[in-house]
């Protein structure tokens, strides 16, 4: 997020990271619901897309995690999966909790 802030300054790192929040969230809860309804092609293409957009804000574990479900699907370890998806789950609300918190920080 630093090399955000020093690319496009404050603002502009503010307003990147708040739309990739969203994004994030929306995609997060997506994952959920294709995974429930056994969509597997499309909760690895939605686990690819959490993943290059943790990439872009700089939540590294994040996007890991999700690059390791996608890859879980295609291997077809159901198990795993469940174990990779609950992990994704738990990451990426501590994560998406934290950077809420330091945008609405006042200094």
């Amino acid at each position: 997020m630093t090399r955000l802030y020093n690319q496009l300054g404050e603002r502009g790192a503010e307003d990147v990271i708040g739309r990739a929040v969203e994004e994030l969230a929306v995609r997060l809860a997506h994952c959920t619901r294709l995974h429930c309804a056994g969509d597997f092609e499309g909760l690895r293409k939605s686990a690819r897309s959490v993943a290059a957009i943790a990439d872009q804000v700089g939540m590294s574990k994040l996007a890991t995690v999700a690059r390791n479900a996608a890859d879980l699907i295609e291997v077809g370890d159901d198990i795993a999966l469940d174990a990779v998806l609950a992990r994704l789950m738990r990451i990426g609300e501590f994560s998406l909790t934290a950077v809420w918190d330091l945008q609405h920080m006042t200094v």
